[in-house]
């Protein structure tokens, strides 16, 4: 699948301000940036590599009282959708450098709450079979309800409310899927069946030693994925993050198949 990305923001500020940003589309196993153009006006932008080595953090320094900023990229998406139900996780002795952090508890994500619910709920079932049950037991009894979180909220909340964004049913999902020492990660992609369109949050579990991408909202496949960041959480992978106070003005996220 071939998608074009674009995205508009717009935010003014009190002062001169320090902007970090996670918005571009990664270059990595599975997907090719075939173009890319980021317009920051007169901002000084400096990039570093994104967590875990995957995509780009940026530092943006915005000199006066407003950023404006264009991003437009064509991506090229050649993941497989696999089965995941016939996969293997791996004992607690096999797990990589790479995957181990992820099967601990992080800011937003209470794995070690969860213990006891996976265990009597999905004990039965193993590896990729229990990730998916996870998963579909998360879409089944979620609500997706715009407005209904905020960036404080954790899985406790979560979990007890039965409602959330997309966020919100990842955050559950890797707790649930660590809970279980299988481990999970946050992560923030794009995608065109993002309704509404905007920065998608998903995760991805790590079965006979790779990540795979699974979407707890059950709005998007693996191959219809542009990925732009991964971490413990909504905290490492948060689209902006400001050192004065940020006025939103104006913010799209549009991303079209395309065709061919």
């Amino acid at each position: 699948m071939r998608m074009m990305i674009d995205v508009e923001m717009h935010y003014q500020f009190a002062m001169p301000n320090t902007v970090t940003l996670v918005i571009e589309a990664a270059e990595t196993a599975g997907q090719t940036v075939n173009r890319a153009e980021l317009d920051l006006g007169d901002a000084q932008v400096t990039r570093i590599a994104g967590d875990m080595d995957l995509g780009s953090r940026l530092w943006v320094q915005v000199p006066g009282d407003e950023m404006r900023l264009s991003y437009r990229a064509e991506v090229e998406v050649t993941r497989p959708d696999l089965p995941l139900e016939t996969l293997r996780a791996a004992p607690l002795h096999e797990l990589t450098t790479e995957a181990a952090p992820f099967i601990r508890p992080s800011r937003y994500c209470l794995s070690d709450k969860f213990v006891a619910f996976v265990a009597r709920r999905f004990g039965h079932l193993q590896g990729g079979a229990k990730v998916l049950a996870i998963r579909d037991w998360i879409e089944a009894e979620l609500d997706y309800v715009p407005g209904s979180s905020d960036a404080d909220t954790h899985v406790l909340e979560t979990f007890a409310a039965r409602q959330g964004v997309c966020r919100d049913y990842a955050h559950l999902f890797c707790a649930m899927v660590r809970a279980a020492q299988i481990p999970a990660r946050m992560v923030a992609a794009y995608g065109p069946c993002v309704t509404p369109p905007d920065f998608h949050a998903l995760a991805e579990v790590w079965l006979e030693g790779r990540w795979h991408p699974v979407d707890p909202t059950g709005m998007c496949r693996p191959d219809a994925l542009a990925l732009i960041a991964v971490g413990r959480d909504a905290y490492d992978i948060a689209f902006m993050e400001s050192q004065a106070p940020a006025t939103l003005v104006r913010q799209e996220v549009s991303v079209t198949e395309i065709p061919g």
